[in-house]
């Protein structure tokens, strides 16, 4: 689909000469936020950096709604104006550190590169909308389309109290943008992403002494290595579905009989075709043991994000608008999933804007603090787009 946009119109120079003017500031805001750190599972955590995002943007005229969670840490809505059509700007205060993960991992400014626990994943994202709107004020630019943030604080353990209220903001605004970190060194966005499913297979076999009474047992663990090797040869790399036992467990003594057994399976599908095929497949396993019985649970429930006209669209004036600052922009597919696989059920999405680096959930994570900037400077830009993008 061809773009129309006018990319010509958007100052693109200018508004990368803003950001980089913003550098330092830049920096010791993803610092501060890097040092309130803020894992999924401690839910108190999430307000220190809700603040200091909120403070930022109230500053600018947006207005917040804070919503508690239940069990998560809550989430952060802010709109920039009074209503009309609207854009998203999405992503995740949380992240998979433990509390005390500074003390192994402190925040460094070295050779141009950020490093802290979560500043890939995505403290520097988040830094980068704030900033995006920050240098449009500056230049006096006004978005056609008003700039909505969303912000939750439970992605990174699936999105389970968020993903209601993302849907809802989804279906009304007229695209998406993921501020999730940029695919591989090179800085790819993600253009697509894999669908993400995860199934339980419970195998009930029955107990006996493995020495007194060997004959009376019927072995859920030996049932379960048949489900394990049919499960395996499901996966297909060519057509796009991979398919991972990755936990198990069963018995109760050596020994004894094994008379349950479970196995964990993560799976990912790169279109929704593919996904309704393979849970098809998995929940049609039969057992090859007489007298066992297998329950199978679990879904595709994270749909992939694809390649859909047009979300092609907003790549080909992401990718216009890179070239107007001298950068030659590529996409990818990313094999997990985000809440853009969400978004994009709804309205077109454009993943992997944020921080450009290397180390998610990984000790080297970091960030290369020039490179992400543009990327400030390129998602500025997108806020700017009509309404017809």
């Amino acid at each position: 689909m061809e773009n129309t946009l006018p990319i010509g119109a958007i100052p693109q120079e200018e508004i990368l000469e803003a950001v980089r003017a913003r550098r330092d500031e830049w920096i010791e805001f993803v610092r501060t936020l890097t040092l309130h750190e803020s894992p999924s599972t401690d839910p108190s955590s999430q307000a220190h950096v809700f603040d200091l995002i909120g403070w930022k943007l109230e500053e600018m005229g947006f207005r917040l709604r804070r919503i508690d969670g239940a069990e998560s840490g809550g989430m952060l809505m802010a709109r920039s104006g009074a209503g009309g059509p609207a854009q998203l700007m999405i992503g995740h205060t949380d992240t998979v550190w433990p509390m005390g993960t500074l003390d192994r991992m402190p925040v460094e400014l070295a050779n141009g590169r950020l490093r802290g626990p979560g500043v890939f994943d995505m403290k520097a994202g988040l830094a980068q909308m704030v900033f995006a709107v920050a240098v449009l004020r500056d230049l006096a630019l006004e978005p056609e389309v008003e700039p909505v943030i969303f912000l939750n604080s439970d992605e990174e353990i699936g999105s389970e109290e968020s993903e209601t209220h993302i849907r809802r903001l989804a279906r009304r605004v007229c695209r998406a943008f993921v501020l999730e970190p940029a695919l591989d060194l090179d800085g790819k966005l993600k253009t697509a992403r894999m669908g993400v499913g995860r199934f339980v297979i419970q195998v009930q076999g029955r107990g006996s002494h493995a020495g007194l009474a060997p004959r009376e047992g019927i072995s859920a663990i030996q049932e379960l290595s048949h489900v394990i090797q049919t499960l395996h040869q499901l996966t297909d790399f060519e057509r796009g579905v991979v398919v991972n036992v990755g936990q198990i467990r069963g018995g109760t003594r050596p020994n004894v009989v094994a008379a349950e057994a479970e196995a964990i399976i993560d799976v990912r599908v790169n279109t929704s075709e593919e996904g309704e095929w393979i849970q098809e497949q998995i929940r049609s396993i039969e057992p090859v043991t007489p007298g066992v019985t297998l329950r199978v649970e679990g879904a595709v429930d994270r749909p992939p994000l694809e390649r859909t006209p047009e979300n092609r669209v907003l790549w080909r004036a992401a990718y216009e608008l890179g070239q107007a600052m001298g950068l030659e922009l590529e996409e990818g597919r990313a094999g997990g999933g985000s809440d853009g696989n969400t978004t994009n059920l709804y309205t077109p999405t454009l993943d992997g804007l944020g921080a450009v680096g290397d180390g998610a959930h990984a000790l080297h994570e970091y960030v290369e603090v020039d490179r992400t900037l543009e990327r400030c400077a390129l998602l500025a830009g997108l806020l700017l787009l009509p309404h017809n993008a």
